[in-house]
């Protein structure tokens, strides 16, 4: 798959990281989200982790310098908190790695978020029309499907990223599609359980897919319609050495010249069943583009990642040797992404296309 435009990943700095003495960020702040308000103004909203990995969502206001370079946030508080029995367990509880959407046609924003409750990981969807009052619209459902021949809501789920707009779903109505992250290992959940993906899949390896709610359902009723998805597709699986293990959505699809560009992450390492802190994996950044007219299809993959833990704040911390991407702002012709740095802090980066030759 040969770009029409390449892409970099410039480092701008440390954006955030944990406050001393303050027990909501005693084990990091990490993993944003980020939004456009009415004021104009661009609002951050990282996870927040408290001592035993309760998470919670928090809002701060991006601060730039005279040059338009993010350098500093103001703190503004909590916006989202585990409140429903979904997002709470025995051991914790999560409101975790939000990504927010702007979506023209709903005038809301829509936040995506891991809940992180009895099932472990499952999809959270909240929205809300000015970034101060968040509704939740409850737990994302996915239709049964016989040709996959399993049921989604059996399995543990995240890095859920929604399109700002309809496309064009398999069916060939519009609707509004999201990625996500199915696991299929239900040890996850349960002791007892195994790995078991559906029939079809040949590869077990956690990939991104994609699933669709119809745009006319979800623009009569938003808060009914939109958590409800169907349509499911394999979009991508783990390719390359550096995300041998699995693969995620990262940062919201950005409409360009060459289709919806998107910043994922891929894994390597080793993993320790059943610890949710892993010390043994290595995260980088890569990007896809998918086609335009079918999001079920890339038109461009990295091959090699964009971003790799390098810098002493990326490779120690609360999990050691991570880059997460999960939030980018387009405006005044510059585009930052945010990301979190070993499970611990925030950093930023510039990014750049560079077109082809010829």
């Amino acid at each position: 798959m040969e770009p029409p435009a390449t892409y970099r990943l410039e480092r701008v700095g440390v954006l955030m990281e944990g406050r001393d003495g303050d027990p909501h960020e005693e084990w990091g702040v990490l993993n944003p989200a980020s939004a456009r308000g009415p004021d104009g103004e661009l609002y951050l909203f990282p996870r927040m982790v408290a001592a035993g990995n309760y998470s919670r969502i928090g809002k701060a206001r991006v601060c730039f310098d005279d040059a338009g370079t993010p350098v500093r946030v103001e703190r503004l508080g909590v916006a989202l908190e585990p409140a429903e029995e979904w997002e709470r367990n025995a051991r914790t509880a999560g409101t975790e790695d939000p990504r927010i959407t702007w979506v023209p046609r709903l005038d809301a924003h829509v936040m995506t978020y891991t809940a992180y409750g009895p099932l472990r990981a499952r999809i959270g969807l909240a929205w809300s029309h000015d970034l101060e009052r968040w509704q939740r619209l409850g737990p994302a459902w996915f239709s049964y499907d016989p040709n996959l021949g399993t049921d989604l809501n059996l399995y543990p789920n995240k890095d859920a990223v929604l399109f700002p707009e309809p496309v064009t779903a398999p069916d060939g109505r519009l609707a509004y599609a999201m990625l996500h992250r199915p696991l299929w290992d239900l040890s996850e959940v349960r002791d007892s359980e195994r790995v078991t993906p559906p029939p079809t899949l040949e590869d077990s390896r956690p990939g991104i897919w994609v699933s669709f709610a119809p745009a006319d359902e979800v623009e009569a009723d938003p808060v009914a319609a939109l958590p409800r998805f169907s349509q499911h597709r394999q979009v991508a699986l783990p390719e390359q050495p550096w995300e041998v293990l699995k693969i995620g959505g990262g940062t919201p699809p950005v409409r360009t010249a060459d289709g919806w560009l998107t910043i994922y992450h891929g894994v390597s390492g080793r993993l320790i069943k059943g610890q949710d802190l892993q010390p043994h994996v290595h995260y980088a950044a890569g990007i896809t583009v998918h086609d335009a007219d079918d999001v079920t299809r890339l038109v461009y993959r990295s091959t090699a990642p964009v971003l790799a833990p390098e810098l002493r704040a990326e490779r120690v911390g609360i999990v050691p040797n991570v880059v997460f991407p999960t939030a980018i702002d387009v405006a005044d012709g510059a585009a930052h992404v945010f990301y979190g740095m070993a499970d611990s802090r925030i950093g930023v980066a510039r990014l750049t296309p560079t077109p082809a030759p010829g």
